[in-house]
């Protein structure tokens, strides 16, 4: 063995130290590093993916000794820790967003561009990871980021769906649903766990035994038992050493096979018991609209729970022995109320693992969980089939009957509580079929609940959830949603990012309160011209994107006018398109109309199993199919529905938008996080006083913003009294009648006078059960066209459209999700940010 000298450095001590060096050479080497011995490639024969992979290896490099170091000092610091369950996570593509918050984006556009690699087409071969739908996944991962700019030890829990929820494509003007092979060509920024498997029990049947102390008690046997997999994704924080954590379990079976029948030839019997067991973890949202499907639904938030909880308990076991101390160290957030089932399941380890007496047991856990409601529709605050539940967790079960005799009894005695106030507070539901109402669990079992903006947070406390806001004084608070503007404007439209920085500093990058300091701009006109001259390179983009996608060529001097949400008849889609043919006729009567061209833009999913939505998006595409080939109209509108929304795709629409269409029934939108990204980017709000719309009106003033339609409190008179008459309004308004039987006359459907008879009848006869027009478009119809005709009129006063537009971007400090998390740990948390020390 050769000794080396003091001044030398080993082949080994070189390549750590390169991994690390956050220069450009160091990343130029790391990268070739992979390239060579990770993909085993020379750069001749590398392909676009090979250099892709290496780049976000290289870039992995550099977060692993920060995300290390990020988690001993919570270990050293003894941190009370956050854990945020959510059964979605709609993270984007993270190559870009890892690269701006550790601040190697420059530094890697010139190493790429050097070895003559092309950056853009390379970022754009990751694909958006398939863990989420819409805004409830986005939200979370919002959150995740700003806990980690924050500085709060925080972790995320979900699930790795394999195959997410499913790509869209569009065929023939239908939705078709394809499977979401996001992990066909793996992930490099996740790092497999296997030494952290948590084995996950279902079925089976309980036997009662007495301990050591006469003390009756249940085992849990003859159970199926599955194993979850954690994947581990770093989550940066923006520029100050914090990494955290968001691990995701992945389903295995506990038994590759059987292999006594697979020796006896049964090769597909063999493997049955592992296809079963990873079946939980395959797809998001199975539809169920059968057993199978519920019980599969059933078994991923039971799932990703069990294993979240133990691995909880695994680490704060730890470092302590003393269960009282569980809720000063442990702080577990439920987002929304899939993930429900993790209060019975703490009290299952608690009572049955660690001989915790049931009633201590309950303390600890009732003050360790906070539920965040995101729904105010009854479908959506979910329940399980009683006999479901009791076959497939059949001590989930029993304890749950003794929460809910224990609560029942209390509020028995201390409120003396109705026969009518105990049915409506039990978990249990009564009748033919009895269910569990996981909401009712949820507020039961948490020392906080919040609702997502002022209105909603409103009518849970006063209206769906009245009575436990009787017994639980303070209990109901509001937390406002927020979305994270190093994604939403640092990363999405960086053209706007670097003129706000030029103008006011970078601060607003951690403090987005900072944009008010852009009102001083607003008589600046070569400032405003800047601000259009921005927005116009951002429609270009978007115009290129259809053009490429769609063979459709958008005029960017028309009012570009966006929509983009996941598919949901309260969400009023259909409002939008019911404007559009009124618009249309008006042209077809006046082809010369005086008026600014508009460009409508919709993108979003349905649920695979909804006829009506998935019907809208058919409309859509035919009312685009009508309106872009009729030369009459002088090309005065276009429509175009953007198949397969995703985060990548809004960040390419959101950017360009003039305006946003933020149009759900007043009292059915929670929050919304669309309406914020779009005001943000400078787009104007058509919206009625609906979730967050209400807020982003306080925020950026009467003047600058588009509100029409009913209020909340007007539709709930109208359903209480029963006067709300759809057929009136198409009887007494000629332009909306005339539209509606456009549905019915075939010129929608190449002739076919049933295909659209469904959506005819619903808004004025009901449909399949519905009530007539339920979520109210009639009679908002002429309010909604009477507001957008302003809409045409302000856009074509440039100076004053510029000014609306900047108090837009300059208000929008409120909703930042910075915002919304330091209320999370001051509220509910009680968290205090913790600062990582990393020197390179």
């Amino acid at each position: 063995m050769v000794e080396k000298k003091n001044n030398e450095i080993t082949n080994e001590e070189f390549l750590a130290t390169y991994r690390k060096q956050m220069t450009a050479e160091g990343l130029r080497l790391s990268i070739l590093d992979h390239l060579h011995y990770t993909r085993a490639k020379e750069d001749f024969l590398a392909t676009d993916y090979d250099k892709y992979l290496s780049l976000c290896w290289a870039i992995r490099d550099r977060i692993v000794e920060r995300w290390n170091k990020t988690q001993q000092t919570y270990y050293t610091k003894d941190a009370k820790r956050v854990y945020y369950l959510s059964l979605e996570f709609l993270l984007g593509r993270l190559i870009l967003n890892n690269l701006i918050n550790i601040d190697l984006y420059e530094k890697t556009k010139y190493v790429v561009k050097n070895f003559g690699y092309d950056f853009q087409k390379l970022i754009e071969i990751e694909s958006d990871a398939g863990l989420g739908n819409g805004g409830l996944g986005r939200l979370a991962a919002c959150y995740l980021d700003s806990m980690a700019t924050l500085g709060y030890p925080g972790y995320g829990y979900g699930i790795r769906y394999e195959f997410g929820i499913f790509n869209q494509i569009i065929k023939d003007g239908y939705q078709v649903e394809e499977p979401e092979v996001w992990l066909q060509y793996g992930y490099p920024w996740e790092i497999e766990r296997p030494e952290y498997s948590q084995t996950v029990k279902f079925f089976g049947k309980l036997e009662r035994y007495f301990d050591e102390n006469g003390k009756e008690r249940y085992k849990w046997v003859d159970t199926k038992e599955v194993l979850a997999i954690p994947y581990d994704i770093p989550i940066i924080g923006y520029r100050n050493n914090t990494v955290n954590t968001l691990r995701l379990w992945g389903a295995r079976s506990s038994k590759q096979f059987d292999l006594k029948i697979f020796n006896h030839g049964d090769y597909i019997k063999a493997v049955e018991d592992k296809n079963y067991s990873e079946n939980i973890s395959r797809v998001l949202y199975p539809n169920d609209n059968i057993y199978e499907g519920k019980e599969l639904r059933l078994k991923q938030q039971y799932f990703f729970v069990s294993a979240t909880l133990q691995d909880i308990m695994r680490r704060f076991t730890k470092s302590y022995d003393d269960f009282n101390k569980l809720p000063d160290k442990v702080a577990i957030q439920l987002n929304d109320t899939h993930p429900t089932l993790a209060i019975p399941e703490l009290m299952r380890i608690l009572v049955d693992e660690y001989n915790l007496p049931f009633k201590k047991a309950w303390e600890i856990t009732s003050k360790t969980f906070g539920y965040t409601n995101h729904t105010v529709l009854p479908e959506a605050l979910e329940k399980w089939p009683l006999n479901l539940m009791q076959n497939l967790l059949p001590r989930h079960m029993q304890l749950i009957f003794d929460i809910n005799c224990q609560f029942l009894t209390k509020i028995r005695v201390e409120h003396s509580a109705t026969d009518s106030m105990v049915r409506e507070l039990s978990i249990i539901e009564e009748g033919g079929e009895k269910f569990v109402k996981m909401a009712n669990l949820a507020i039961i079992g948490s020392h906080k609940v919040n609702g997502v903006a002022g209105l909603h947070s409103e009518i849970i406390k006063n209206e769906i959830f009245a009575e436990f806001n009787k017994i639980y004084p303070g209990k109901f608070i509001n937390i406002t949603n927020g979305i994270t503007q190093r994604r939403w404007l640092l990363l999405a439209n960086p053209k706007l990012a670097e003129l706000i920085t030029e103008k006011i500093g970078d601060k607003w990058t951690i403090d987005l309160y900072e944009l008010k300091k852009l009102l001083k701009f607003e008589n600046d006109k070569e400032f405003l011209e800047q601000l259009a001259q921005i927005k116009k390179h951002n429609k270009k983009r978007l115009a290129q994107y259809v053009s490429n996608e769609q063979n459709i060529n958008l005029d960017i001097n028309s009012i570009f006018d966006c929509q983009t949400k996941r598919m949901h008849e309260y969400k009023r889609q259909l409002l939008n398109v019911l404007h559009i043919l009124h618009l249309y006729n008006q042209l077809k009567d006046n082809p010369n109309l005086d008026i600014n061209p508009m460009t409508f833009i919709f993108s979003g999913k349905s649920a695979p199993g909804y006829f009506m939505a998935k019907l809208i998006i058919k409309l859509i595409n035919n009312t685009s199919k009508l309106i872009n080939n009729d030369k009459r109209i002088n090309d005065k509108i276009k429509v175009v529905f953007l198949a397969n929304y995703n985060v990548s795709l809004a960040q390419i629409i959101i950017p360009a938008a003039d305006v946003s269409e933020q149009i759900s029934t007043a009292g059915k939108e929670a929050s919304g996080t669309g309406n914020m990204k779009y005001a943000l980017n400078g787009a104007l709000t058509i919206g009625t006083l609906d979730g967050a719309n209400i807020e982003i009106k306080q925020e950026v003033g009467d003047e600058n913003i588009y509100i029409f339609g009913l209020k909340a409190e007007e539709i709930s008179e109208l359903i209480k009294t029963n006067r709300y008459n759809p057929r009136e309004y198409y009887q007494k308004n000629p332009k909306l009648k005339r539209v509606l039987d456009m549905m019915i006359s075939g010129e929608l459907a190449d002739g076919d006078t049933n295909l659209f008879r469904p959506i005819y009848e619903s808004l004025l006869y009901g449909y399949h059960g519905s009530i007539a027009d339920q979520y109210f478009l009639l009679a908002d119809f002429e309010n909604y066209i009477k507001t957008h005709e302003q809409i045409n009129r302000d856009y074509r006063n440039t100076n004053k459209w510029l000014k609306m537009m900047l108090h837009n971007i300059a208000n929008m400090g409120f909703f930042s999700s910075d915002r919304a998390i330091n209320e999370y740990a001051e509220k509910i948390w009680k968290v205090k940010p913790i600062k990582i020390d990393y020197k390179e």
